[in-house]
């Protein structure tokens, strides 16, 4: 005997069960979750470089290149956007959905370590990268005021301090500070003048670096140049 012949054989039976399940499905459709935008977390990094003085299309020819050039070998790149503004380059790299983000981030790092060669040797850190969420966005945003503190004190707390204790809370995945007042060093050249005493730009600019501690420092003010941008 088959599961149907048992059916047929108790017609009122399979009609109480068939009722049954109905009112199961109905009151159960009202408890199911829908989601027009569902969350899905895309395998994202980011992947950040330096080199100050370097205008985009600089960055983008000598840094970006050897970068993306590195990162495309990866296995399982979907896509792979860099923007290159003035000293700066940013290349996000986004992985196919099954893959893994912490073995991707391992990738990263050896492409990143097999492109030393290829990067300019003026530049004052190695490129850097942190995983990210392109679809994320922030929880909580705050804002610091002071009638007392100038802005680049209270910028200074708000990046050694407070920063870093947010950031050691659990399940907090990033924190990014912005706003920075922070000091910097304006030299304006008088070309007349430097020329009448014989001195040029690049003696200007190596008494800069030579006085400097932490690093090379120089920009040219005129015309905000545009990002560079290459997918």
């Amino acid at each position: 005997m088959n599961l149907s012949h048992l059916f047929i054989r108790r017609p009122v039976g399979t009609t109480l069960l068939a009722i049954g399940l109905f009112l199961l499905g109905a009151v159960a459709y009202n408890f199911l979750p829908v989601a027009s935008l569902p969350s899905i977390d895309f395998a994202t990094i980011r992947i950040a470089a330096t080199r100050p003085g370097a205008d985009p299309e600089t960055m983008a020819a000598t840094v970006a290149a050897p970068l993306e050039r590195h990162i495309g070998e990866i296995a399982g790149v979907t896509e792979l956007t860099s923007t290159s503004t003035l000293g700066t380059t940013s290349i996000a790299v986004q992985f196919d959905l099954n893959r893994n983000i912490d073995a991707a981030a391992r990738d990263v790092q050896a492409a990143i370590n097999a492109s030393a060669a290829d990067l300019p040797a003026d530049m004052p850190q190695t490129p850097f990268f942190k995983k990210s969420n392109p679809t994320a966005a922030p929880v909580l945003i705050l804002g610091l005021t002071s009638e007392t503190m100038s802005p680049t004190s209270i910028y200074d707390v708000a990046d050694t301090v407070i920063a870093q204790r947010v950031s050691q809370i659990e399940g907090v995945a990033d924190v990014t500070v912005t706003g920075a007042d922070q000091p910097a060093v304006r030299v304006q050249v008088n070309p007349a003048a430097v020329a009448s005493m014989g001195i040029g730009l690049d003696d200007v600019r190596s008494a800069i670096v030579n006085a400097n501690a932490i690093g090379p420092g120089r920009r040219v003010r005129g015309a905000e140049p545009a990002a560079h941008h290459r997918d």
